[in-house]
């Protein structure tokens, strides 16, 4: 493959994850999310292993594809089914935990390329009915792969809870269950099936700042996050060997899951979710800073691409969502696939500038979320006082408001007064 096609490949995989993101997210709010996450991570396997023998460049593309399909609603979908289980003192170091295996498998992953790239060098024979088929290293790596993703689709099905309001889990009895819908009733959290799946929600995301401003804000901090992801290159470049290009940067994804964990922690422990937000981000941009304006300085250049995921706060960001539309089923499930899907990549210079845009509109959500926050206080206190005004009255639960025509007709104004 040439250098074009290369890239097509990852084009095929991303249109794939993207087209089926926010269908595959708001299916999980309909059908049972372990079956629906079952036959999804199936197909991803299937793909996987299907990527091993494909003998041309089109095959490659049609098979990247179809893994961004069957991969895409997994991750937004196990954050939904997160936020919908717990509360503010528990969600965010829950997301971290997540993310943070990811860290910790793409870490993994580079040392499992380095030993397959190492170990089965050249072409390595195997035998079936009596022929001889030729693998080389990097098919195996897909087949290697591909007996990972399997026994995780089965896993899926028999420990994932699915939503508080049909799971059927064996390890929770009938009474914790009923116990998990009622507390996931009185944290507020809206069910499934209380809204309908229909334009309406167009609608609702349309006329919310909501949706505007944590998929503007997530999809730019995410496209800021991306300029470590030409480390390799990098080290390419650098003169570094293949096993320094695969090992080295899986000490920076460990620095990352280190890092992951502290912020969903210390987020569930304070309580706030905009200062894990935005103090994390303002760290970005020292390496984005030495990446666009330093770039002949090997040892900055080193340090910045080895430090660039501290400003990982991914957990605490969908937490937040999570809590902002806690009142809103299916759109809390359309912004938080909405916000994993639309990201774009950008050079040096791009990334440092996307970290500013990104603090600018994580103050402008904390300002809008505290005037809500603002607001519904006031209804609270203003329904309160009413209440008590109208008990006053000798007037019991009857609504303290009413029209004037009534209100004089049982209170009668003294013109004298």
């Amino acid at each position: 493959m040439n250098g074009n096609q290369y890239t097509y490949m990852g084009t095929f995989y991303t249109i794939g994850y993207a087209l089926f993101q926010i269908p595959g997210t708001l299916a999980v709010t309909r059908v049972r999310p372990s079956l629906y996450l079952f036959v999804n991570e199936i197909g991803w396997g299937i793909f996987t292993f299907a990527q091993a023998g494909a003998k041309t460049y089109n095959q490659m593309y049609a098979f990247r594809f179809m893994v961004g399909v069957f991969e895409a609603s997994f991750f937004p979908s196990i954050l939904y089914l997160m936020g919908s289980w717990y509360n503010k003192h528990e969600l965010a170091k829950r997301i971290a935990i997540f993310h943070l295996s990811g860290s910790l498998g793409t870490s993994f992953g580079g040392y499992l390329q380095a030993a397959v790239y190492t170990t089965l060098n050249g072409e390595t024979r195997t035998k079936c009915k009596n022929r001889t088929h030729i693998l080389v290293n990097y098919r195996w790596l897909f087949i290697v792969c591909g007996c990972m993703t399997t026994p995780c689709a089965i896993g899926l099905l028999l420990v994932l809870p699915d939503l508080p309001s049909n799971t059927r889990v064996w390890y929770l009895s009938q009474e914790e269950r009923k116990f998990a819908l009622e507390r996931s009733i009185s944290l507020g959290k809206s069910q499934p099936g209380e809204k309908k799946l229909n334009w309406t929600l167009i609608k609702r995301m349309l006329l919310t700042w909501k949706w505007y401003g944590l998929v503007l804000g997530y999809v730019v901090y995410g496209s800021s996050c991306q300029n470590t992801s030409y480390f390799a290159i990098w080290m390419k470049s650098a003169g570094y060997s293949v096993v320094e290009r695969n090992v080295i940067p899986s000490c920076s994804y460990l620095i990352s899951a280190l890092c992951i964990f502290i912020w969903g922690f210390g987020s569930d422990l304070t309580g706030s979710r905009f200062a894990f937000v935005f103090g994390p981000l303002f760290y970005g941009l020292l390496p984005t800073g030495i990446l666009a304006f330093w770039p002949k300085n090997k040892n900055l250049i080193l340090f910045a691409f080895m430090t660039g995921g501290v400003q990982l706060m991914t957990a605490v960001f969908y937490t937040w969502a999570n809590e902002l539309l806690a009142d809103d089923n299916e759109l809390r499930a359309l912004t938080i696939s909405s916000m994993n899907g639309l990201q774009f990549r950008r050079g040096f210079p791009g990334t440092f500038g996307l970290v500013i845009a990104g603090l600018i509109i994580i103050f402008g959500i904390k300002l809008l979320a505290d005037r809500d926050e603002r607001r519904a206080t006031s209804l609270r206190n203003s329904t309160a006082f009413d209440q008590a005004n109208a008990k006053t009255m000798g007037l019991g639960n009857a609504p303290f408001i009413q029209d004037e025509i009534s209100f004089e007709k049982e209170c009668p104004v003294v013109e004298e007064l």
